[in-house]
């Protein structure tokens, strides 16, 4: 069996007003799940210039890229799937004010959530450990490998 490199993505924790910044994880409706805005990395391209580029092609958002939070590790094993995601903790150089009419480049984000910790809390997101690692301490965690939902 050949064995793929796992995918690296890079992802944002942005906090303003004690609300975080989340995003629909799969387009079209096909899952309620929701995550931290970010992507895949692209070759050649610092992770910070990535994720600036992420965040703005999904929320228009413009962001000032901080230190690292949270390396997490996800797969699905009858896929042969494994991400890696590693967080940043952001701040925006402007505004939260996210345009209703905003289009994602890619057309996967299409829902864009400012969420206290208990509306988070209400809702389905990954990784598990987000609320801990956006609203807790500063410093850097590791969640291994969880399974990929939909």
């Amino acid at each position: 069996m050949h064995l793929k490199s796992p995918r690296l993505a890079v992802r944002a924790i942005i906090v303003s007003d004690n609300r975080l910044l989340m995003v629909n994880a799969y387009p079209e409706g096909q899952s309620d799940l929701i995550c931290a805005p970010g992507g895949g990395v692209e070759m050649g391209a610092s992770l910070p210039d990535n994720l600036r580029r992420e965040v703005h092609e999904e929320t228009g958002l413009e962001i000032e890229v901080g230190d690292p939070c949270l390396v997490n590790e996800f797969h699905d094993p009858a896929l042969g799937f494994h991400q890696v995601d590693v967080y940043f903790r952001c701040q925006l150089t402007g505004s939260d004010r996210i345009d209703p009419l905003w289009e994602d480049v890619d057309k996967i984000v299409t829902q864009r959530h400012w969420l206290t910790p208990d509306q988070l809390a209400k809702r389905r997101y990954k990784p598990d450990s987000l609320i801990e690692v956006a609203f807790g301490e500063d410093g850097i965690s590791y969640d291994p490998l969880e399974l990929l939902v939909r």
